[in-house]
């Protein structure tokens, strides 16, 4: 019987951490500096906008993880990217930018996905808010249903996170692979014994909101067994 646990826990922590590990990995594989490369990833991603008309939209540095802002127009890579020649940068410079040409045409996937992430905040801090309070409720209020139904709506509004990053999925599945990846085949900013590699980059950028959603299952987990009582 240990031993099962033992595999059961084993199995549980792969399927949480493993994601987010082959997505490090991946972008780290194929983030070697390629002096050949035309141009940083920070290039290529004006290059990229100017191409598509899309001037008004800047493009900086950040130390706040590759992503497209569509409040502040911004395409922000961090700096390995951003600075970088590789084909990492290449394909996730080509991936943020696929982001903001869903956002000019208004694609319905990535509209519907803004209005979501804009209320997905304050639902986060509702949710802080029932789950801290469910254990002095129980010192308070002796009504065990009550606390039980707090703790369960607690959890709910923390599981709407991991909605969140579900509906997120096919948005990065575009912009990875019906517009960042044809880009990068028909314009030749890679050589053609790059472009596995580039594939590789661009599925672990789809797959970055699958190790979100598991990281946030995580964080439930961790609520739940710290509102013990």
């Amino acid at each position: 019987m240990p031993i099962l646990i033992g595999l059961a826990i084993l199995a549980l922590l792969l399927l949480i951490f493993g994601p987010q590990f082959w997505v490090q990995w991946a972008l780290k594989k194929h983030g070697t500096e390629r002096p050949d490369l035309p141009g940083t990833g920070g290039e290529l991603a004006r290059h990229l906008l100017d191409e598509a008309g899309l001037e008004g939209v800047s493009v900086e540095a950040t130390e706040a993880g590759d992503h497209y802002d569509p409040e502040a127009r911004i395409v922000r890579l961090s700096e390995s990217h951003f600075s970088g020649r590789s084909v990492a940068a290449v394909a996730v410079a080509t991936h943020e930018v696929s982001h903001a040409i869903q956002h000019a045409r208004e694609e319905p996937g990535f509209m519907r996905r803004m209005v979501v992430v804009a209320n997905v905040i304050w639902i986060d801090r509702i949710a802080t808010v029932v789950l801290l309070t469910a254990p002095l409720l129980g010192v308070l209020i002796k009504a065990p249903l009550l606390i039980l139904l707090q703790v369960g709506l607690g959890v709910v509004l923390l599981l709407v996170r991991v909605l969140v990053h579900l509906v997120t999925l096919p948005i990065e599945y575009d912009a990875s692979f019906r517009k960042a990846l044809p880009i990068l085949e028909a314009r030749g900013y890679l050589a053609e014994a790059d472009m596995p590699a580039a594939r590789q980059v661009l599925t672990a950028a789809a797959w970055t909101y699958v190790a979100s959603a598991l990281a946030t299952l995580l964080d439930v987990m961790r609520w739940l067994r710290i509102i013990r009582f």
